[in-house]
């Protein structure tokens, strides 16, 4: 395998940087939307998976009192 030059390795980079669909500002601020929209849900999900799982914990650990 031939050996690339620090130059014409650069050169390949600016070429496949070129080559690259870069998204529009408005795609970005969509998915950025969406992004935030689905951690909020996440977030509320969790949240009440995590009480529903501590009041079950909390009810087996007190059937022994």
């Amino acid at each position: 395998m031939a050996k690339t030059t620090p130059l014409e390795f650069l050169r390949q980079v600016r070429n496949e940087t070129n080559k690259v669909t870069w998204p529009t500002r408005r795609e970005t601020m969509i998915t950025a939307f969406m992004v935030f929209v689905f951690v909020i849900i996440m977030a509320i999900f969790f949240s009440i998976a995590d009480t529903l799982m501590h009041g079950a914990v909390g009810l087996i650990l007190n059937l022994g009192r």
